[in-house]
């Protein structure tokens, strides 16, 4: 459950009032992602608040392909995009609807637009078009085909449908205003010919809706009450009014945009996230530096987290660019009590324990969770050889320093307290190994007459299992790498996004199944890989986020 109290908005008072005058007995909300690529952090976003509205007041929320633009989907996105809502924690309305369910209906609206003298055929080339539409400052002018016959039009329109011309040679227009100052009214394409195989309705169809003309239709068949969208469609909305408008049909849904969500430090057009998987700038759509849900899932992102983050942002009409450390901070909030706390070395450095006696010298039970005794206990195996992070010795430290240093003390984990008695160097000089000496008497409690001030994390040598470790950062180097169009946003990319590391990690997490999260002490939280890590066998972590903000200036 959210830790954030619910913020009232202009949606909500929108809806209070709808269902307070008895415009709507109930809400429906829909969400109608395109499946030509894998949801991003602003779907997130989407998600949440159509979803989340339903919830709240108790109406239903429709998941809906908009499946008009066939050569750019396929069938494994539409099964990322249901993953992905299920993932975060939703569930859609009955069965998925397309706008391929609706293609026949369509087709009869814009028959019906025909006859009404409100649309025509159209073959002007795309340049003529562009040149007879005018400019923002400029009025458009109409087409020699605008005041054709009802009969020509009906008749142009079968026929585009049977498959008579070529793609691209003709396109059916609403018949609105070429001179009006918002292009979007000034005869608009509703219809375009175009021989594509359809992942639903394959090769059933050669001419395809526009998807402002199918949105409005579509959110009217399904009875949608609230049709939410961001505000690149509000200068659309006359459009939507206008077919609904004229056109049979008794539901007539009331469109409401907000703010998009864009992220510092990352991108979330579709075509630029392609770009970086096809240019294999990273591995995948759910490569964990990515800002897609499963990147973030995979990164070992909590769903919680993502909800407590949308529900912070809040829903405007003002620009939504949210730091990165806002989204962290959500993440490592919900983490924070949920993850098991273990200990692992990711830049190992060896101590020999000198005074180590078997049988003598014994390990200590821990909890996985210090403020939550529920989650259980593991021992914490100790012996001859320890592996600690190599930044946690310093034969120069600086003041203030309280890790290891020679002669120096420090509190082990969970475990001694130890000293450092000798370094050990190869022939360059760099150092390979420590000798040290423990306390035997501090083994659960403090040394008699001094305070040691350090604690430092470690694991055991015999006992350590290994482990691919994968540490991630930003994607790219600036906050808004796509800001500038004269320069190409991969020219930002971070060459330390990603740093793979041998690690080892206590032998309590050997077993763990993918999608496991972890906090590894003093170091940051991380997740088992939902791709390559295999249980038992070969142990793969991904750093999810710091346990500090590391990039706070």
């Amino acid at each position: 459950m959210s830790s954030t109290p619910i913020v009232s908005n202009f949606i909500r008072s929108m809806i209070d009032a709808d269902l307070a005058s008895g415009k709507h007995s109930a809400i429906q909300t829909r969400f109608p992602p395109e499946p030509n690529g894998y949801l991003h952090i602003g779907h997130a976003k989407s998600i949440c608040l159509n979803f989340g509205l339903a919830q709240d007041y108790q109406g239903k929320c429709n998941l809906r392909f908009d499946d008009t633009n066939p050569e750019k989907e396929s069938e494994e996105y539409a099964l990322s995009i249901q993953d992905d809502v299920r993932w975060l924690g939703f569930e859609w309305n009955g069965e998925i609807r397309w706008a391929s369910d609706y293609f026949e209906q369509l087709y009869d609206f814009a028959v019906e637009l025909i006859s009404k003298g409100l649309a025509y055929v159209d073959d002007l080339t795309p340049e003529q078009m562009r040149e007879y539409r005018g400019t923002l400052t400029q009025a458009g002018k109409n087409s020699p085909n605008r005041d054709s016959t009802v009969a020509k039009n009906l008749d142009l329109f079968t026929r585009m449908r049977a498959g008579e011309f070529a793609d691209g040679a003709m396109v059916l227009r609403a018949k609105i205003d070429m001179s009006s100052p918002n292009i979007n009214l000034r005869d608009p394409v509703i219809y375009r010919i175009r021989r594509a195989h359809h992942i639903r309705t394959g090769d059933k169809w050669c001419i395809y809706p526009m998807y402002d003309y199918t949105h409005c239709i579509s959110d009217a068949l399904e009875g949608i009450t609230h049709s939410l969208c961001t505000l690149e469609f509000e200068d659309h909305r006359p459009l939507y009014d206008w077919v609904l408008d004229n056109i049979t049909i008794p539901c007539h849904p009331q469109q409401t945009e907000f703010s998009r969500l864009e992220l510092h430090y990352t991108i979330t057009s579709k075509r630029k996230l392609l770009q970086l998987v096809n240019e294999m700038h990273v591995t995948g759509w759910d490569d964990p530096r990515m800002p897609t849900i499963s990147g973030m899932r995979r990164r070992g992102y909590t769903p919680e987290g993502l909800r407590e983050f949308s529900q912070r942002i809040g829903v405007s009409k003002s620009n939504n660019t949210v730091d990165m450390g806002v989204l962290e901070s959500a993440v490592r909030e919900d983490l924070e009590g949920k993850a098991h706390r273990v200990m692992a070395v990711i830049h190992p450095l060896k101590v020999v324990i000198t005074n180590f006696v078997d049988g003598e010298t014994t390990s200590r039970e821990a909890d996985f969770h210090p403020n939550h005794p529920e989650q259980g206990a593991r021992l914490v195996p100790f012996g001859r050889e320890i592996w600690i992070e190599a930044d946690d010795f310093s034969e120069a430290p600086p003041a203030g320093w309280k890790r290891l240093t020679v002669g120096g003390e420090v509190r082990l984990r969970h475990s001694y307290v130890m000293r450092c008695d000798e370094v050990v160097k190869d022939a360059a000089g760099n150092i390979v190994e420590l000798r040290a000496s423990i306390d035997p008497d501090t083994l659960g409690k403090n040394p008699v007459g001094r305070k040691v001030k350090g604690v430092i994390h470690w694991v055991s040598v015999a006992d350590a299992v290994s482990a691919e470790v994968r540490l991630y950062d930003r994607l790219f180097t600036v906050p808004e790498p796509d800001a500038d169009r004269e320069v190409d946003f991969c020219t930002y990319l971070n060459p330390e996004s990603l740093t793979v590391v041998q690690g080892w990690v206590e032998p309590s997490v050997q077993n763990a199944e993918p999608e496991t999260r972890f906090q590894f002490e003093r170091l940051g939280y991380f997740c088992t890989d939902r791709r390559d890590h295999q249980t038992g066998e070969k142990l793969v972590f991904n750093r999810t986020v710091t346990l500090k903000d590391a990039w706070t200036k």
